[in-house]
């Protein structure tokens, strides 16, 4: 699993190379044939070339603008957190359009942001669910993206338009994991305290029955279980997407759209606890031990997605560890073992 630094067994059938491609399945699910199947790889191909221009123009000019981010948690963290540490570790100075509440993230390893000019987006997940990056946001929020592209379309520099969805589907998370990922351990400048703690993310969207997440699971339930293994237990995430938990003596509620304490949270923390979501990349941002809780399945391949996420996470050039958790017997076998 290459970075991964320990997996369970049972990912072995597992096999990355097999992961299907985005414009496969989109190849598949529109029944593309004939001519409008030439069309489709045609523009792919060449999307796929542009980039890689774009890319060594960026490089050469050693400025850019990029966005913008409006969208998951998840794809935040997987598919452009990744790129823009990249380019700031490549001395590019980088105009970037995204969501404020992502900014703790952009920082290195003193603390030291890495993006040269913003165009900051309100958090308006209270409002519009967040999807992808395919998020339609609030009309004032979509003035201001639409600004931003004006102004660096007019520019000469490189445009890392993420509003272009086929590229942004089928070439720019591929171009990320294949060659445009770097991450700096900003946990060196978060840890703030030191003691056996854990973090968990009790998530509200999507804890019912999906493919992705799984079934639900009794959060207050496994608090009081963690609460008895560690000194402190965070319990983290935003508050339009995390479930309502009373905390135990040794809780430390981190429910916030303040990404910065959830950072600080989980660099505090020896194991991150959560359903199958975006919150899997943390643990490889700051090198950290994942377990990966999906009630609903035996073995890692009946996880919605997870090739993806696999693919993903082992594209980066880190040392974390993740482990999976099937239901309440594994749940609780798991912390018997924890010392």
């Amino acid at each position: 699993m290459g970075k991964i630094a320990h997996i369970q067994s049972e990912i072995d059938e597992i096999t990355l190379l097999q992961r299907r491609s985005d414009h496969n399945y989109f190849i598949v699910q529109n029944n593309l044939k004939g001519l409008s199947k030439r069309k489709f790889l045609l523009k792919l191909n060449q999307e796929k070339r542009k980039a890689v221009r774009k890319l060594r123009k960026t490089l050469s000019a050693k400025e850019c603008y990029y966005g913008p981010f409006k969208g998951e948690f998840g794809h935040f963290l997987a598919h452009s957190m990744p790129m823009l540490m990249y380019l700031h570790s490549k001395g590019v100075k980088i105009h970037y359009c995204g969501m404020e509440i992502h900014n703790p993230f952009l920082v290195d390893e003193k603390g030291e942001s890495i993006l040269h000019s913003t165009c900051f987006l309100r958090d308006f997940f209270a409002e519009v669910s967040p999807s992808s990056n395919s998020t339609v946001p609030p009309v004032d929020v979509q003035r201001e993206i639409d600004e931003f592209s004006v102004k660096a379309n007019s520019s000469a520099l490189p445009f890392w338009n993420l509003e272009d969805n086929f590229y942004y589907w089928f070439v720019h998370r591929d171009l990320v994991a294949d060659r445009c990922n770097f991450l700096y351990d900003i946990g060196k400048f978060y840890k703030s305290e030191k003691g056996r703690s854990c973090a968990i993310f009790p998530r509200s969207k999507g804890a019912g029955v999906s493919k992705n997440n799984g079934e639900n699971w009794d959060y207050q339930k496994i608090l009081e279980q963690l609460s008895a293994k560690y000194d402190t237990v965070y319990v983290c995430g935003h508050p339009s997407q995390s479930l309502h938990l009373t905390p135990t003596s040794n809780t430390k509620m981190v429910i916030t759209s303040d990404n910065a304490k959830i950072i600080e949270a989980c660099a505090n923390s020896e194991t991150i606890f959560s359903q199958h979501s975006g919150v899997i990349y943390i643990s490889a941002l700051l090198r950290k031990k994942f377990l990966l809780m999906y009630k609903g399945g035996k073995k890692p391949s009946d996880i919605g997605s997870i090739r993806n996420t696999l693919h993903f996470l082992d594209s980066f050039d880190t040392d974390f560890e993740l482990e999976f958790c099937f239901g309440e017997k594994q749940f609780e076998q798991y912390l018997k073992n924890i010392n």
